[in-house]
């Protein structure tokens, strides 16, 4: 969808709340900021449905060896490249399992580079790169809903039978072909005139946490509210670890230290070795029998 006046999108509009925060005291600012802020979550809440339904697209695909693959172009392709950076130590998730790409590659991470996001073929060329498949499920991040290098990357896996998120915070652009979900939170303008690194960008965030903490719940990762599958790489983790490990089982600190050299660094193993009073090799193999679940596991020992 290609917008040329960008005046009228909702995201590039003047906020007329916020008119004269240039003459106000700086806890006056914070507090305009944070009044403005406060509407991020209804605009969640009023797109929870489409969230769940995106949400069981990416359960299906990680069930099925598949990938969720985040794309965008400056914030909106940082925040997709941070969320899916944050899951393999907290969920112990292999790093090609979620996967974010923005447009002008890894420089753009740390350096704007705007005229990157203007050409839809370098958006399909990356999905190309990635080899996208039938598998995948792609969701293009762009708050405006108009980004070039998002659409063409979604035309791309589109094209190639991928599932298809289109992730906006506009009430009226749409892509020009067929996606599976839209997820739009209408956050309104924004404190300082088309700055979506501000609202919009916080509502990105809290969809992406929603998105792979629901899928990586759903593929058992988490028993109960605790990361079982996080991977104990420093001293932080190997902390938490043992610390999950006494929650879930009533130890002690150097019971859960044991369990978890017993169960070579594996958290969830360890919590099954514990209440079932099982060895490593039996843990594990009723584990995998269960998907992983242990939940699963206790509720059928035998």
């Amino acid at each position: 969808m290609e917008i040329k006046d960008r005046s009228k999108l909702l995201t590039e509009q003047r906020n007329p709340r916020t008119l004269n925060i240039d003459c106000k005291t700086t806890l006056e600012i914070i507090d305009i900021i944070n009044a403005e802020d406060a509407r991020v979550f209804t605009a969640v809440h009023r797109e929870r449905a489409h969230i769940a339904k995106a949400a069981d697209l990416i359960v299906d695909a990680m069930r099925n060896e598949g990938r969720l693959i985040y794309v965008g172009a400056g914030t909106s392709g940082r925040l997709g490249i941070l969320d899916a950076a944050e899951c393999p130590p907290t969920f112990g998730t292999d790093p090609n399992m979620i996967i974010g790409i923005i447009a002008g590659g890894e420089k753009a991470v740390f350096q704007s580079i705007e005229g990157a996001e203007d050409f839809p073929e370098n958006g399909a060329k990356d999905i190309q790169q990635k080899e996208v498949n039938h598998r995948d499920v792609v969701v293009g991040i762009t708050t405006g809903g108009t980004t070039p290098y998002v659409m063409g990357a979604l035309f791309e896996a589109k094209k190639r039978n991928a599932k298809t998120i289109f992730l906006c915070c506009n009430p009226e652009t749409i892509p020009n072909f067929e996606v599976d979900v839209t997820i739009r939170p209408i956050v309104g303008p924004e404190v300082i005139t088309g700055s979506t690194r501000m609202k919009a960008g916080t509502v990105t965030k809290l969809i992406l946490n929603m998105l792979t903490t629901t899928a990586m719940i759903k593929i058992g990762k988490v028993y109960e509210n605790l990361m079982v599958d996080l991977r104990a790489m420093n001293v932080k983790l190997t902390d938490r670890a043992e610390r999950i490990i006494m929650t879930a089982s009533g130890v002690n600190r150097e019971d859960a230290k044991k369990l978890l050299e017993t169960a070579y660094g594996n958290v969830k193993v360890a919590i099954v070795i514990q209440k079932l009073s099982l060895d490593y090799a039996e843990a594990k193999k009723r584990l995998d029998a269960n998907g992983g679940f242990i939940r699963k596991v206790l509720l059928n020992p035998y």
